[in-house]
């Protein structure tokens, strides 16, 4: 995962985003994402939605790109330095929607959740660092099967510990019932 979106939360009437700290038996503690960093308590009443777990939708109704891929596209055509921001030109910002996920759901994605969108991304890559995800650095196949040979050499002398143990305590357990 590019940015780790795990505790990241929005919450119902509180503006911002949030990092969930602490379960508590009345809600939740929680600490802002913006310089401040203060800490408070969300009740059980507010509607606590984890970044990790939303997607938007796209034209086939049954696909939707989770927003781990959609902040992952972001940074890697605009970084942390976005055009636009959430009080762009409504035109601007769906332009910008369409570069990151061409075939987005133009019925079902509002420029409120454009707006949100692009707000959430401002505060998560100025706060979380951002981490490549690993699948991209592959090496080709010719390195990967000195690898496997490597592998196969650890594991073989290990097999041959363990089959040894086993014979080494019968020896000591025949000892033992002879005298």
């Amino acid at each position: 995962m590019p940015y780790d979106l795990k505790e990241i939360a929005a919450i119902s009437g509180m503006p911002g985003l949030y990092r969930l700290v602490k379960p508590t038996r009345a809600g939740v503690i929680i600490e802002s994402l913006d310089a401040r960093a203060a800490r408070s308590v969300a009740s059980a009443r507010n509607k606590v939605s984890l970044l990790q777990e939303i997607s938007i939708y796209t034209q086939d109704y049954d696909q939707t790109v989770p927003l781990t891929e959609v902040f992952d596209r972001i940074h890697q055509k605009y970084g942390t330095a976005l055009t636009v921001n959430n009080k762009s030109d409504d035109r601007d910002l769906t332009a910008f929607m369409g570069e990151i996920i061409p075939d987005y759901d133009r019925d079902r994605v509002y420029m409120s959740d454009i707006k949100k969108l692009v707000q959430w991304y401002q505060a998560v890559s100025s706060t979380l660092e951002y981490q490549a995800p690993a699948t991209e650095t592959v090496e080709p196949t010719t390195a990967e099967e000195p690898e496997a040979a490597t592998v196969a050499a650890d594991t073989a002398p290990a097999e041959e510990s363990q089959v040894k143990k086993p014979k080494a305590k019968k020896k000591t357990d025949e000892a033992t019932s002879n005298e």
